[in-house]
């Protein structure tokens, strides 16, 4: 998997245009971070804290990163209102979260998450975006409020950025994003949370493990 890009750079000092060599942090993403990120909520806040999601993915330690969050509360469209179970227009909460190693300028992928407002606001601390990085994540936000994760489906498709995502991620040339909708169920069989992630295509791994039931 690529670790690096060429960028373009206009060197003033010496007056010509270079091109230089800018590493990124791969990203490893295998779909047993799910059982882990959800043993990890049962933890001791300590144990919580010292590392998240995006260490497991990278390697990374919480000194190493960089964490933006960003709360508001929307109203459902349909796409979201249908894959809830609610009717159109329904309080969202929508929390908008950008993590980049602090050696870098890009944020390792684009990551918006939705949760029922109503079933949120059962602690007030989860509508407060001043809380994160939450130790625990996800998982130990919704325990707060009696809600188990259960199930978790991904589904995976990839196209060309748009100029927005280019931007943000620093995308070189002909690079294509890959788009992961992340539904989470509870132990009713309710969607409790859907995220949208968009990840990087030179620098991201999906792997997965497949276990069979021996004959």
């Amino acid at each position: 998997m690529p670790q690096a890009y060429e960028e373009f750079t206009d060197d003033r000092q010496h007056g010509r245009d270079t091109f230089v060599r800018r590493p990124r942090t791969p990203v490893v993403r295998d779909n047993g971070r799910h059982q882990w990120e959800k043993d990890r909520a049962r933890q001791p806040r300590t144990t919580r804290a010292a590392a998240g999601a995006t260490e497991h993915d990278t390697g990374l330690v919480p000194a190493d990163l960089v964490f933006l969050a960003r709360y508001r509360t929307i109203e459902a469209p349909g796409q979201l209102a249908e894959a809830f179970g609610v009717t159109e227009g329904t309080a969202l909460l929508e929390r908008s979260y950008r993590t980049r190693c602090a050696a870098e300028t890009a944020p390792f992928s684009l990551v918006t998450s939705y949760l029922l407002h109503a079933v949120a606001a059962a602690n007030p601390d989860l509508l407060d975006a001043s809380k994160e990085p939450w130790p625990g994540g996800t998982h130990h936000q919704l325990a707060t409020v009696g809600v188990e994760i259960e199930r978790v489906e991904e589904r995976f498709t990839a196209r060309p950025p748009t100029p927005e995502e280019t931007r943000e991620l620093e995308l070189p040339a002909g690079t294509a994003v890959i788009l992961v909708r992340k539904t989470s169920y509870d132990t009713r069989g309710r969607v409790v949370d859907v995220s949208d992630v968009v990840l990087p295509g030179d620098r991201t791994e999906l792997f997965f493990t497949t276990r069979l039931e021996r004959w």
